[in-house]
């Protein structure tokens, strides 16, 4: 039964949260063509704030070949891939931190996961959908990362300086009064080729990834869904999202309806309908203005950003849904059965099936 502090209101990610992350189809389509782990997520994260991902996000343009075009040119830029293999791939820093600054608009950096293994069996439980068989080669990077936004290394005692730095410091470093050694030249010149990306087809293995529900979140999101109106809390999603073209099936509800989260919220907020993605907090705040407005239209005393509770996968969006007063909730990657735990908990209400619950005491 809930509790007299049981939020008044729960709000989902979709994408990693109630379905599965597209960033595990990344990891199987970088695998499979032997192209370098993390190069596609840092190519994307990378060519924000307005990169064709991100425009797309926040529905600027269509989803049509001019976008695919220009995602392919993100995917195979230079300068970027220099970047990766100077500052990122050939780093012997220890990674300790994660984070994604143009999201919010400065860097900063968020506690990555202390664990990582990968689900057993008995994890997943009888109703997980068939997963990647190589869903171990989703990287630390790739997991506390959203698709989209640039993310800053950080080692032990030194913070990531601003990713245009690094550029800079490279041209700093060639244009240096003090020749550089000959094989110093021969490194920084020296790159792979660039991988052969087909962007479009990459895109639509991630778009149909993330069409399966998760086996823990979704359940219990169809628990909440059963509670009455004026006893459970009001449900909403706030995604980051794209728009499919006119007449495509992903614009439907999957079949059945039920079967889809999308179809279980009161209220939805999407990025590429209203023009803002996470974490800029002109997102939550438009958020938590719907939820007020529908408490109230239910006789209810309206919501505030204290009396919410945030699920999502993405350490910078629950850092800004934090500062803004929500509580939040972790959802990692393989991990998604304790999110449902904790959301228990801030509910005192119970949310996993028997046979779940027996397979995590």
């Amino acid at each position: 039964m809930a509790t007299s502090k049981s939020p008044k209101a729960i709000l989902f990610d979709i994408g990693g949260v109630c379905i599965l992350s597209p960033l595990e189809a990344i990891a199987t389509y970088e695998n499979k063509n032997n192209i370098p782990k993390d190069w596609v997520n840092y190519a994307i994260s990378r060519s924000a704030p307005n990169g064709f991902w991100q425009q797309l996000e926040r529905g600027e343009i269509k989803m049509d070949e001019k976008f695919f075009q220009g995602f392919n040119a993100d995917l195979r830029n230079e300068k970027l891939w220099r970047e990766f293999h100077e500052s990122f791939r050939s780093s012997k820093k220890k990674l300790k931190d994660v984070a994604n600054p143009t999201q919010l608009g400065d860097h900063v950096s968020l506690k990555a996961e202390a664990a990582d293994s990968r689900p057993t069996d008995q994890d997943r439980g009888a109703q997980q959908p068939p997963m990647l068989k190589d869903e171990s080669s989703v990287s630390k990077l790739a997991r506390d990362t959203t698709i989209g936004d640039p993310v800053s290394l950080e080692s032990e005692d030194v913070v990531q300086r601003p990713h245009d730095d690094l550029a800079s410091t490279t041209e700093q470093s060639t244009s240096s009064s003090s020749p550089s050694p000959p094989e110093a030249t021969s490194k920084l010149v020296s790159l792979p080729p660039l991988p052969d990306i087909d962007g479009q087809s990459l895109f639509w293995s991630m778009m149909a990834h993330s069409r399966n529900p998760d086996p823990y979140v979704f359940p219990a999101l169809l628990q909440l869904r059963k509670l009455p109106a004026k006893e459970g809390p009001i449900l909403a999603a706030l995604s980051n999202s794209v728009i499919f073209p006119p007449g495509h099936p992903y614009n439907r509800l999957n079949d059945p309806p039920e079967s889809d989260p999308r179809s279980q919220f009161d209220v939805v907020v999407e990025s590429a309908e209203v023009g803002l993605r996470k974490p800029n907090p002109e997102i939550y705040k438009l958020a938590v203005e719907k939820l007020d407005k529908l408490d109230k239209e239910r006789g209810g005393s309206g919501v505030k950003t204290e009396d919410c509770v945030f699920l999502d996968d993405i350490g910078e969006n629950l850092k800004t849904a934090k500062e803004l007063g929500m509580k939040t909730i972790k959802v990692a990657h393989g991990k998604t059965w304790r999110a449902v735990k904790e959301l228990e908990h801030a509910t005192g209400l119970s949310l996993m099936d028997d046979k779940t619950r027996r397979s995590k005491l």
